[in-house]
């Protein structure tokens, strides 16, 4: 089997948006109604779970790959940056960072982590946004990390830096 098909190779790693950071093990085909589809198999570190997802889903279910490190960088940024207040509605609030984190840039990672952060000093999350803000968080450093080449450890002392410095 080819070692590349359209969009992504075997060995890239690629973020796949509320699972974490992944590597593309292997480009495989497989028989689905009678037709023969070729799959992306992602292992998933963080879970230490492997996926199998259509090629032609790949970029529907938001799967890209690593931002380039200046992206990396300007979502650091952004997170010590001023923000607008966000809705005091916990539900609202945790709706609009959902769909921000299906969206999956790593600029709207950096939102979410950045509001969620500065609510939970403010008043302690729900446990629904908790758990949103502890992946976001956790999906934020994995990338950052293999983008800029530095330890997850150094990469969060960056983070809550800028966190804090507000």
């Amino acid at each position: 089997m080819s070692k590349t098909v359209k969009g992504f190779q075997v060995d890239q790693k690629v973020v796949y948006p509320s699972q974490g950071v992944g590597v593309i093990q292997s480009i495989e085909k497989k028989e689905f109604k009678k037709e023969k589809i070729p799959y992306y198999r992602i292992y998933l570190e963080v879970s230490d779970m492997t996926i199998m997802v259509p090629v032609d889903k790949a970029e529907g279910l938001g799967i890209r790959a690593i931002v380039p490190k200046d992206e990396a960088l300007r979502a650091l940024e952004l997170i010590g940056e001023d923000y607008e207040p966000i809705p005091s509605d916990w539900k609202l609030r945790y709706q609009t960072n959902l769909d921000l984190l299906k969206k999956g840039s790593v600029s709207d990672i950096a939102v979410i982590v950045r509001s969620l952060y500065h609510r939970s000093k403010v008043k302690e999350l729900p446990i629904l946004e908790r758990k949103l803000y502890d992946s976001a968080l956790r999906l934020f450093e994995d990338e950052v990390s293999y983008a800029l080449r530095k330890s997850k450890e150094d990469v969060e002392n960056l983070i809550f830096n800028r966190l804090e410095a507000r």
